[in-house]
């Protein structure tokens, strides 16, 4: 033992980011005097629930971390080499190993994560999709070397790029199955992290799956969850606000066009009240736009295409110049609402609209809506508009462009 105290032990309490031995104290559930103990020259043999504990936190043996094993005290295995339960098919988040990054790589890892989380609102999806999914091979990497705060850090970081990638997969590459495993491996980094937020929002992700191929019960059972982890989160006016919203697209998808519309004006009631609590900064698909957005579809479901109409044009008027992706799916839906209307000449305008504006920001959600409306206008297929819209629909641009993405 080197004469200036128990320098293993003192290195790996900062690298998982207890940057003080107060801080580590209280994780442990120790006296403060209790880590300098252990932090001196001769450490005491920790005991119990606390050897467990600072073993798990800091991720190594506690021989690793400086201590002299007692005669008689028996070899029992760490908690950092415990295996997660492994699910069939899928890659499970690694448990920490022995190999210590410093607890600056816990920010380096989300800083990147968050640049990411930018540019999935213009980076073509095909391009940003693969380098998601290498920042996320990296962040299992360092899960397994990384411990106590900065593994907890690292591991929310990995949550929301497996989310992110999770969303590519449906939301622009229509991909459902690939993204129900994505967001698996994105709900088991969350749990890592005991981020409930992000658990929550997982959740709410994974109930779209079901909710746009008609599984209410599937769907419903996977919101129940996500407002279960939202409950034990200090959860935000907006994230409540957007449970609602999810739940309201997948009733809407099942047919259930009033349920959807009592939970969009929960919805609304929600973010007029507002909450004590901040909105996670991951959350930035959804806003009061982003809910009328929602509550104009469910109205053109519903049939009362008046007021679809109304808070449509509202929605394309207040959207941002970086939300081109919703454009696309406004512009598909007010094309939906004049085809309902036995309007076909302004259907194909919009419908044209947001071909116009896929050529420049693909979105396979928006596309999926143009079609929609294209099948919507069969009667008036012979209609100078109807083959116009055919030409701009199958031609060589548009064809090759979806076909390639």
């Amino acid at each position: 033992m080197e004469s200036d105290g128990n320098v293993r032990l003192r290195a790996a309490r900062i690298a998982a980011g207890y940057s003080t031995q107060e801080t580590l104290a209280e994780a442990v559930g120790v006296a403060v005097r209790q880590v300098r103990r252990w932090e001196s020259s001769n450490p005491p043999w920790p005991r119990g629930a606390a050897a467990r504990r600072l073993a798990e936190l800091l991720g190594q043996d506690l021989e690793q971390l400086g201590f002299t094993r007692p005669a008689g005290v028996p070899d029992q295995q760490s908690a950092h080499s415990r295996e997660l339960p492994r699910t069939q098919g899928v890659v499970t988040v690694p448990v920490p190993g022995v190999t210590l990054q410093p607890a600056t790589v816990a920010e380096d890892f989300a800083g990147i994560t968050r640049r990411h989380r930018r540019l999935y609102w213009t980076v073509a999806p095909a391009t940003l999709h693969p380098t998601v999914v290498a920042h996320a091979t990296l962040g299992c990497s360092l899960l397994t070397e990384t411990a106590g705060v900065t593994r907890r850090t690292v591991a929310a970081a990995l949550a929301e790029t497996f989310l992110l990638a999770g969303r590519i997969e449906f939301f622009d590459g229509r991909e459902p199955d690939s993204a129900r495993e994505t967001w698996t491996r994105a709900l088991q980094a969350a749990g890592q992290a005991d981020d409930q937020l992000l658990g929550s929002a997982i959740l709410a992700h994974m109930a779209f799956v079901p909710g746009w191929a008609g599984d209410r019960p599937a769907a419903v059972e996977r919101m129940t969850a996500a407002r279960t982890y939202a409950r034990r989160g200090s959860s935000s006016a907006e994230l409540l606000a957007w449970l609602d919203a999810v739940e309201a697209e997948c009733e809407t998808r099942c047919g259930h066009t009033q349920t959807a519309l009592t939970l969009l004006g929960h919805a609304q009631d929600v973010l007029a009240t507002g909450s004590e609590h901040t909105s996670p900064e991951w959350l930035d698909w959804f806003s009061p736009v982003r809910l009328a957005a929602f509550t104009g579809h469910t109205q053109l479901a519903a049939g009362h295409l008046p007021q679809a109409r109304q808070t449509l044009l509202q929605v394309l008027d207040a959207l941002k110049p970086s939300e081109d992706k919703q454009r696309t799916v406004i512009l598909g839906d007010l094309a939906a609402v004049e085809a309902a209307d036995r309007n076909p000449e302004k259907a194909c305008e919009y419908a044209v609209a947001a071909l116009d504006q896929l050529c420049a920001t693909w979105y396979a959600t928006g596309m999926d809506r143009v079609r929609e409306v294209r099948r919507a206008l069969t009667p008036w297929q012979h209609e100078h508009c109807v083959r116009d819209l055919d030409d701009r629909l199958y031609g060589w641009e548009t064809t090759v462009s979806a076909l390639g993405r």
